[in-house]
C-alpha cells in the first residue's frame, strides 16, 4: 500500500512539552511554517506575515463559527463530581451530549450544575453519548453562557481560566454552535484582517460547527473504517457569489483551517461551483482525494492519527506534510489548538 494509506502512517513523536498550554500575545505573533507544495520547500516566518503573503485578488474563507460554554460541571445525588459537554440540540428542548462518568449517568440520573438549574439524562444514543435536558428557569441559553466552561481540549492539562472566554474564540466568531474552536483562525487580529482588505484580499464567511468527533483519533489501521460525526455547516448566497467572483478572475481560495476546507469541499460541485445552502457533513479527507474547491490552505498543527492531519496530507501529499511534522517538531513549534500555524502554498 503507498504510504499514507494507513492510520500507523500518521504517527510520530511529539515531545510533551511542545503541547501548546496557552495563546501568546499578540495573537499574530505566533510563528508561521510555509509549505510551498511546488517546490518541495519549507521556510518560516510569523503569522503576521500573512499580510505580504496573500495576493490582491484572492479569497480569504473564514468559519465564522462561535464555541459554546459546553462544559457543564456538576454533581450527582451522591455528591460525587459529573460533567456534561452539550455537543449540539436536538431540536426537542434536549441536547446531545458527552457525560462523565458514564457507568453512573444512566436515563433518569440528574447532574445539579448550579441552583435552579439542572440536567437530567433521557437516554442512551447508538453511539452511546446521551440526550440530556436542561432545566432550567429564563433561557436556556443563558444558563450555559452563566455557568457552563470554555471547553478546552484534553491535551491543555488546566481547568479554563477566564483568558479563555476571549481567547479560545476568534475574533471574527458569530454563530454559536460549535464545542471546540477553528483553531487556525485564532491566530487572525482585526488589525491583520483589515491590512489584508486593504491589501485588496477579499473576504467570504461560512459556517461549521465543530463537534467533538471531528479531533476523535482514528483507532482503526484501515482509515477507511473510520466513522466520522455529522456536522452542521452553512454556505451564504454571498460566500458563493463570492467564490464564484474569485475564480472568474482568476483569484485563489484560501481555507482557515480544516472547518472551512470541509465546508468548502462538502458545498462544492464537481466542477467546483459552490453551492449557496444548509446541511450535515461526514467528509472525511485524505489520500488520496482530487480537491475541488481549495487552492491555499491556513492550519495548525494536528494531532498523530488524526482526521485532521490526513486531511493536510491530502492537501499538501504525504511525504512533504510528514517532513514538514518532523521539521516542527525539530525546531520546537507550538503544537495544537494554542499552538502555531502553518500555510500551504
Amino acid at each position: 500500500m503507498p504510504p499514507g494509506s494507513r492510520t500507523s502512517d500518521y504517527d510520530f513523536p511529539l515531545p510533551p512539552r511542545l503541547i501548546a498550554q496557552s495563546a501568546i500575545a499578540p495573537r499574530d505573533a505566533s510563528r508561521l511554517m510555509i509549505v510551498d507544495r511546488a517546490a518541495g520547500s519549507i521556510t518560516h516566518g510569523r503569522f503576521g506575515d500573512l499580510e505580504q503573503l496573500m495576493p490582491a485578488g484572492d479569497l480569504l474563507v473564514l468559519n465564522t463559527t462561535r464555541v459554546l460554554r459546553a462544559r457543564l460541571l456538576g454533581t450527582r445525588d451522591s455528591g460525587a463530581p459529573a460533567e456534561i459537554l452539550l455537543l449540539k440540540p436536538q431540536g426537542d428542548g434536549t441536547w446531545e451530549a458527552m457525560v462523565s462518568p458514564g457507568g453512573k449517568l444512566k436515563p433518569g440520573r440528574t447532574v445539579h450544575i448550579a441552583p435552579g438549574f439542572d440536567a437530567q439524562i433521557v437516554s442512551i444514543t447508538e453511539r452511546r453519548t446521551r440526550v440530556v435536558r436542561l432545566m432550567v428557569e429564563g433561557p436556556v441559553d443563558d444558563a450555559i453562557e452563566r455557568h457552563g466552561h470554555v471547553p478546552l481540549p484534553p491535551y491543555i492539562a488546566r481547568a479554563d481560566e477566564p483568558a479563555d472566554a476571549e481567547r479560545y474564540q476568534t475574533v471574527y466568531a458569530r454563530e454559536p454552535g460549535s464545542v471546540a474552536a477553528p483553531t487556525a483562525g485564532l491566530h487572525f487580529t482585526p488589525r491583520l484582517l483589515d491590512a489584508l482588505a486593504a491589501r485588496g484580499v477579499g473576504r467570504a464567511d461560512v459556517v461549521l460547527h465543530v463537534g467533538a468527533g471531528t479531533f476523535r483519533p482514528v483507532e482503526v489501521e484501515d482509515p477507511a473504517e473510520h466513522e466520522m460525526h455529522e456536522e452542521w455547516y452553512s454556505v451564504s448566497d454571498a460566500a458563493a457569489r463570492a467564490v464564484a467572483a474569485t475564480r472568474a478572475a482568476g483569484g485563489k481560495l484560501w481555507a482557515v483551517g480544516t472547518t472551512a476546507v470541509r465546508t468548502l469541499e462538502s458545498a462544492a460541485g464537481p466542477d467546483g461551483t459552490l453551492v449557496a445552502g444548509d446541511g450535515e457533513t461526514r467528509i472525511f479527507i485524505r489520500p488520496p482525494y482530487t480537491f475541488r474547491a481549495v487552492d491555499r490552505l491556513i492550519t495548525n498543527f494536528h494531532l498523530p492519527r488524526s482526521t485532521l492531519l490526513m486531511l493536510v496530507a491530502a492537501f499538501a501529499g504525504y511525504e512533504l506534510t510528514m517532513r514538514a511534522y518532523a521539521e516542527a517538531v525539530a525546531r520546537e513549534y507550538r503544537f495544537y489548538s494554542y499552538g502555531d500555524a502553518m500555510l500551504i502554498l
